[in-house]
Parts: structure tokens; C-alpha cells; sequence
């Protein structure tokens, strides 16, 4: 059987192309069906509609794999009968009722300090600390491009609860970041334990394992993926 779909799922702060380096490993692996969703970060329930419009185009199985916040969107979106497993990279993965400012409140990380909202509830990570915060080991030029570009959510997104987690239901995967100065690296294993996970993989990384060790993150996706071919 061919691979299935692979759906990829940005977080905050970042868009699609946050998964460049990932889109370019998985298409040298032979992944011939790769998306990546351009989520609003809106709200919980926007992106989900976004992320599910687009798992409902593809025909046959879909892989989703969500990033950051990008998690706590598959594991809304999940729940479609065409997907088979979720992939999460240091992202959250909230329980019923459970969102974001929640779940970041019980760990604070270590950049907490430096995320703040505009005038207009749109929150952002300060320019001159993105570095630091998001992806300490990236070049400081690819820091200063994701630190210009960055996609700023709205603060209310942060208090969105999920309804039904996918992963009750859904076969998973879980990639740590142990560096992680966005997500507490004990809040990520937190919430990988309790999904009990068919692997848990730990990688000396900031929240940007996606562009700092794309291989390392391949390897998990294709680890899942091979489940289903």
C-alpha cells in the first residue's frame, strides 16, 4: 500500500512554511500526497474548520501532524473517519475541556516573560527575544525571518477548550523537545504519558525541532506512517 496523506499543522507564532524543512525531507522520502494547512489562529474552532476542509479534499488515509498549538488543532480536527493517526511535535494536547492558558499555567515556561498582546488582542513574542524563545539553536538570519513573520493569534485563543481529544480514539505519536523554552519540556511529557503514545521520542531541541532537526522529526512521521502502509 502506498503512504498515507501527510497533513501538516502549523502552531503560533508561524505559518505553513515553518514546515519547509520537513516538506522537503518527507518529499525526498516519497511522500507524493504532502499538505500543509494555513491556519487563521483565530480561534480553536476556526482552524479546525480550516485544518478539516482540508483532510475532507484528500481521498484515502491522512497522517496528521501538528505542531505547537497546532496540536491542540488536530486534536480536534482528528476525529474524521479518513484519519488514521496523529503525530504530535512539541505540541500541546489538551483533554476535554482543557485549553492552552490552562495547561501553560501549570508549567509556565522559561520564555513566558517574554509574550505579550497588542492593542488590538493579537499576541506576539517580542522581536528582539524570539531568538532566545523560540529557536536558540536555528542561525540567527532564519531567527530573525520567523521573528518578523511571525503569525500572532489572538489572545482569546489561549482560553479555547477542546470538546472531544482525537487522541482517545486515534493511534499517536510524540515528539519532546527537552530544550523548549515555549511549551515546559514537563508539560509535553505530561501530556504524552497520559495519551500513551505508541512512541515518545525526546530530541535536544527549542520548540523549532521542526526546523532545527527536520531529520529526527521525518524519522517519527515516517515511523507512523509505516504503521498504515
Amino acid at each position: 500500500m502506498s503512504k498515507p496523506a501527510v497533513v501538516l499543522v502549523h502552531g503560533f507564532w508561524g505559518d505553513a512554511a515553518h514546515w519547509g524543512k520537513v516538506i522537503v525531507e518527507l518529499d525526498r522520502r516519497g511522500y507524493g500526497s504532502l499538505h500543509a494547512v494555513e491556519n487563521p489562529l483565530t480561534s480553536l474552532a476556526d482552524d479546525t474548520r480550516r485544518t478539516q476542509q482540508m483532510i475532507k479534499q484528500i481521498d484515502g488515509p491522512v497522517l496528521l501532524v501538528g505542531h505547537s498549538y497546532g496540536g491542540a488543532v488536530i486534536t480536534e480536527a482528528g476525529d474524521l473517519p479518513n484519519v488514521v493517526g496523529l503525530v504530535y511535535i512539541a505540541a500541546f494536547a489538551p483533554d476535554a475541556g482543557e485549553g492552552l492558558g490552562a495547561i501553560t499555567e501549570q508549567m509556565p515556561p522559561a520564555a513566558v516573560a517574554n509574550i505579550a498582546p497588542d492593542s488590538d488582542g493579537y499576541v506576539w513574542v517580542a522581536q528582539d527575544k524570539f531568538h532566545e524563545s523560540f529557536c536558540q539553536e536555528l542561525p540567527a538570519d532564519e531567527a530573525l525571518v520567523m521573528a518578523v513573520t511571525q503569525k500572532a493569534p489572538l489572545g482569546s485563543t489561549f482560553g479555547d477548550t477542546v470538546t472531544d481529544p482525537a487522541w482517545k480514539r486515534k493511534p499517536t505519536w510524540y515528539q519532546v523537545s527537552t530544550e523548549d523554552r515555549m511549551i515546559h519540556p514537563d508539560n509535553e511529557r505530561r501530556m504524552a504519558q497520559r495519551m500513551n503514545p505508541r512512541k515518545t521520542i525526546e530530541l535536544a531541541s527549542s520548540h523549532a525541532s521542526l526546523a532545527s532537526q527536520p531529520t529526527a522529526v521525518c524519522d517519527l512521521i515516517d515511523e507512523a506512517s509505516s504503521s498504515f502502509a
